[in-house]
């Protein structure tokens, strides 16, 4: 299983494309700017999107991925683009996106027969099969809306996690223990000077991930993704800084991970 790193930053600028990862060649986790880098083809292959949270940084693409492709999955006859989220998520998209204000409601376009996207719900702790040897789990998350993190399991149990925008998250960090975790991304999204932010926002910064980083038994791969352009120099010496025997980096847009490697 491959995952490809589409976007990884906090916020949009030169170079910086905000959240989204293709795992193989039809599943997107998040839908952040880095989607529009797809040529229209590989657009086209992807089957499912997986939403952690409605914020405009993680779902922003999903509308103009529905209008780039609704034309070549008509021809082809491909069923809906299924996008999986909590409830609350999908709620969220149809009052606030797909209104036909912000953007038209491609769950009943081009005809509510035959739309080019269909919303199904899935819960916390849900184990979902992406078929071809693939599962996706929901994790559970702590943000100011609703939101979830995600884990990736090949056939031989063997995962990789994301946490999606995530403050503080004790029940996570639990069930991360017990996977058999082979690389984590995780966001941390402030430097330290900025923990008031963190804190209010509920997201990470280097102190509060230490945290929660120590109730893992023993030493992973953790990729650290979502910081605000400009400040991936200072996160990660900061990051670089902390105690224990984890393997840190900063995440790159156009980063290739292959599930256990």
């Amino acid at each position: 299983m491959q995952i490809r790193v589409l976007g990884c930053s906090g916020s949009i600028a030169a170079g910086n494309r905000t959240t989204s990862f293709l795992v193989d060649d039809d599943v997107l986790v998040d839908a952040g700017t880095g989607v529009g880098d797809l040529e229209l083809d590989e657009l086209a292959r992807i089957d499912d999107v997986f939403v952690s949270h409605s914020h405009l940084d993680h779902v922003l693409a999903i509308g103009l991925l529905a209008d780039s492709v609704k034309r070549r999955r008509a021809a082809a006859g491909r069923p809906p683009i299924r996008v999986h989220a909590l409830p609350e998520t999908l709620a969220a998209l149809h009052a606030h996106v797909f209104n036909g204000v912000i953007w038209p409601d491609f769950t009943q376009l081009p005809s509510p027969q035959q739309p080019m996207l269909a919303f199904v719900p899935f819960a916390v702790g849900e184990r979902l099969d992406l078929g071809r040897g693939r599962w996706l789990e929901v994790l559970p998350a702590t943000h100011t809306v609703p939101a979830v993190g995600f884990a990736l399991i090949d056939a031989a149990g063997r995962a990789w996690a994301y946490s999606g925008d995530t403050g503080p998250a004790p029940a996570l960090w639990r069930r991360l223990e017990q996977l058999d975790l082979r690389g984590l991304i995780v966001e941390t999204a402030f430097d330290d000077e900025e923990r008031a932010m963190a804190e209010l926002s509920q997201h990470l910064c280097p102190a509060l991930l230490r945290d929660e980083l120590a109730r893992l038994p023993r030493g992973v791969d953790v990729y650290i993704t979502h910081i605000k352009p400009g400040m991936v120099e200072q996160v990660m010496s900061q990051v670089a800084a902390l105690p224990g025997p984890h393997r840190m980096r900063a995440l790159r847009a156009g980063q290739r991970l292959v599930l256990g490697d």
